[in-house]
């Protein structure tokens, strides 16, 4: 049963719907992880496996990156967590046979969730030019095809090297080195889909563009607000910070346009209670916010604090930290001034709240001494999301909560090793310190030009000014707005190289060329081949979303002889491309990567005596000026009040809001199942929850169909066929419906201000009849 995928392709688009629970984990979530994690890896599989996820002597989930505590439950993962391990532990191959039953045009027709289930893929895999079939490839002929083609490029800045976030600590700092070596900061990472936002940001206004919360902070807060987020899919361990806040006196404001079960209630399935019991009630208040009026929200609970600490009643005395704006901030009266102007009616409009609401969460607000904010991509992807995030930074700067204990910003990273990997330099715009760093180590100039982000790199395929393209995991593909475009794009590239554990929807939309180069999981051991033919076993580091750095240690016998390591890929395409001119050792970095983490430590600020700090149980807390010091390392000098204007969608009559979500069967791009259990859907992804009152003023019944079609203000169109219209309390006005199914919606040029990160949280759409003889008119 283990060994065996999906016969078929499921239909998507034909779901059973249910109302949605009221609350999220207990017994169902174990029966449901355990389920998973048998038909993928078996009894023992999943006994050897799920024992050593985020364990001190273990391997670091491949899923979300949510820190752990420093004590630690046996089972220290979630379900999300679970189907993430056992998708890479899985039983199942992608062999030469598959591929050789399998054209690309077949495999192109299939779904992103068949195309993951076919199981881990074997060896070196080549699709020539002209060709229609993957054939198998050696290692050396792989990186000599790579090779070619850079070597005939007529500038570095041809080639793109994009990195997902899994990717570890000393991978990510050799693929920025080889990349920077061979000419180019062309480093796109999924960073730039995700919070870019927040580290603009936070960048500008704090100094470091990364949360100063740690998990003691959250567990010390007196309130904290949950924003943009849904941590019961996206990342369910926080449900237990959450729990043990609120264990601890903590009381939680939950702002979001969706009801999220987790948020609701949760039983922790890790206690008695949680099992058996009612489990814990999390929010204290639902502020049921229309998208993307967030900076509107923010800037009015910053004037009432404001009014609040002059009332002549005395009632506000304390609501303002003057002591802290004067010896630390810059910009306070140009922000109070804007705050102090805006304006009632257009935050209901903005917002969609009433003003009880919002008064109810001043109230909470002005009791509470320490506060947390934590957000993720529903404040992250919107035109004016840098905005909002600095006004969320002026609400916690205005009464002291940054470098005060159980305070601060806490924007919760995606991908486990997303923040490391920028820590690393993965970056299109790396800092000039950084660079420095790097020529003084390496001996060579490393290029100082701006590269390409990710909308940037698909324009670069797109205009055929950039035509390699190396993927350093991730699906890139699925993951991009505009799929067409981006389809397009990669299509005109003359090489297109992705590392990769399974299969994925960029592995059928190729350049003229494409590798498929397998690589180690998480989970499995890496064995390195010494020059005297000996083995020693190597591991790498990843850090969290909170700045933890820690060690990861596979313990699985790797699903194929033929796979290599991500450090190892790097290396030997870069002694391959590079060749004798290079000084970098990378032979010796393929055999050691303890000599990786000695040069990281001369490089990265934080990582001094890397190797040391590393080997201690748990890791080490890299440092935070503006958390451990209240230093800001910001062009003044200080933290920085801004008085950005206030924005929100001004959606037309007859029109809705949507914004693009995960499903709680995925995970970004990868699609674990076609069941969204918390919003009750089963079997099917191509849904989109619709309030009852819009849905009938549209007139659309539950369970009609529709296709979605975008409008914008250049007046093009973009149009996702085939959803079933799903009568769901969300917001008035809004929508909502998976993505990469809606990526389409998305067009390339729809982008934050600043961090051009794709807006797929505020996409203005209209609901029409499906086209007839698309098949769905009947169900209508």
């Amino acid at each position: 049963m283990a060994r065996k995928p999906p016969a078929g392709d499921p239909v998507q688009d034909a779901p059973d719907v249910t109302a949605p629970p009221r609350a999220a984990a207990g017994l169902p979530a174990i029966g449901h992880t355990l389920r998973v994690a048998q038909q993928q890896m078996g009894v023992r599989r999943t006994a050897l496996t799920l024992l050593k996820v985020n364990q001190k002597d273990g391997f670091d989930c491949p899923g979300c990156a949510w820190p752990e505590p420093d004590h630690r439950h046996t089972a220290e993962f979630c379900e999300n967590g679970a189907k993430a391990v056992a998708e890479e532990a899985t039983l199942r191959r992608v062999t030469r046979d598959f591929f050789a039953a399998h054209p690309v045009s077949d495999l192109a027709t299939r779904s992103g969730y068949w195309l993951g289930q076919q199981g881990r893929i074997t060896q070196p895999m080549y699709l020539a030019e002209g060709a229609d079939h993957y054939e198998p490839v050696p290692w050396d002929r792989a990186f000599d095809i790579i090779a070619e083609e850079l070597h005939a490029l007529g500038s570095p800045d041809e080639a793109v090297f994009y990195t997902s976030g899994r990717t570890s600590n000393e991978a990510a700092f050799l693929y920025q080195l080889f990349a920077r070596e061979f000419g180019t900061n062309n480093l796109p990472d999924c960073s730039n889909l995700c919070h870019e936002s927040s580290g603009s940001a936070l960048t500008e206004t704090l100094g470091v563009g990364k949360g100063s919360v740690l998990l003691e902070d959250l567990y010390r807060a007196d309130l904290i607000i949950v924003a943009g987020q849904n941590p019961g899919t996206n990342h369910p361990r926080m449900l237990s910070a959450l729990e043990q806040a609120k264990a601890g006196g903590a009381r939680i404001i939950t702002v979001n346009p969706l009801p999220e079960a987790g948020m609701e209630r949760f039983k922790n399935p890790q206690t008695a209670r949680g099992l058996t019991g009612g489990g814990t009630a999390l929010t204290d208040l639902f502020l049921q916010i229309r998208l993307g009026g967030d900076q509107a929200l923010f800037r009015t609970l910053n004037r009432l604090i404001l009014e609040a600490s002059t009332s002549a009643s005395g009632a506000g005395q304390g609501a303002v930290d003057e002591e802290f704006i004067a010896e630390h901030t810059h910009g306070f009266e140009e922000f109070a001034a804007a705050a102090r102007a805006q304006d009632w009616d257009e935050t209901l409009r903005a917002t969609g709240l009433d003003r009880d609401g919002i008064d109810r969460a001043l109230r909470m607000i002005l009791d509470s001494r320490r506060i947390v904010v934590c957000w993720a991509m529903g404040l992250t992807q919107h035109k004016h999301a840098v905005a909002t995030i600095k006004e969320v930074v002026n609400f916690l700067l205005l009464r002291g909560n940054i470098g005060r204990p159980g305070a601060g910003v806490c924007p919760v990273r995606g991908h486990s090793n997303v923040q490391g990997d920028r820590t690393m330099g993965i970056f299109e715009r790396p800092a000039p310190a950084f660079l420095d760093a790097l020529e003084k180590e390496f001996g060579f100039a490393p290029p100082r030009e701006h590269g390409l982000d990710v909308v940037r790199s698909i324009r670069a395929l797109r205009d055929g000014t950039a035509k390699v393209f190396f993927a350093m995991g991730g699906n890139f593909v699925a993951a991009s707005p505009d799929t067409a475009v981006t389809e397009a794009a990669m299509r005109r590239a003359r090489l297109t190289v992705h590392v990769s554990t399974k299969l994925n929807r960029s592995h059928v939309v190729t350049g003229a060329r494409a590798l498929i180069l397998p690589t180690l999981g998480r989970t499995e051991r890496d064995l390195q081949v010494r020059p005297d033919g000996t083995s020693s076993g190597q591991f790498v580091t990843v850090e969290d979303s909170m700045g933890m750095v820690h060690a990861s240690r596979g313990r699985l016998e790797p699903a194929s002889p033929q796979l290599l390591s991500e450090p190892a890929i790097v290396c030997r395409m870069a002694r391959r491309v590079l060749g004798a001119g290079s000084r970098t050792p990378w032979e010796e970095f393929e055999q050691d990567y303890a000599r990786i983490r000695d040069r990281i430590s001369r490089v990265v600020p934080g990582f001094e005596d890397f190797e040391a700090k590393v080997r201690q149980p748990g890791g080490f807390t890299l440092p935070h000026a503006p958390r451990d010091e209240r230093r800001f390392p910001t062009a003044t000098g200080k933290a920085n009040f801004t008085a950005a204007p206030v924005e929100y969608p001004r959606v037309p009559e007859g029109r809705l809001l949507l914004q693009t979500l995960r499903s709680h069967d995925q995970y970004n791009t990868t699609i674990y199942g076609l069941d969204d259990r918390y919003r009750g859907i089963r079997n099917g992804r191509r849904v989109v929850l619709v309030h009852p009152d819009d849905a009938r003023a549209l007139g659309f019944a539950d369970g009609s169909y529709t296709d979605l079609v975008g409008e914008w203000e250049d007046g093009t169109e973009r149009r996702a066929p085939g959803f079933r219209v799903v009568h769901y309390p969300t917001a008035r006005g809004c929508a909502a419906a998976y993505y990469p199914e809606t990526n389409v919606l998305v067009p390339l040029d729809a982008t934050a201000d600043t961090s051009n990160t794709p807006s797929g949280k505020s996409l203005v759409v209209r609901l029409e009849r499906p086209t007839p003889g698309s098949g769905l008119t009947a169900r209508t």
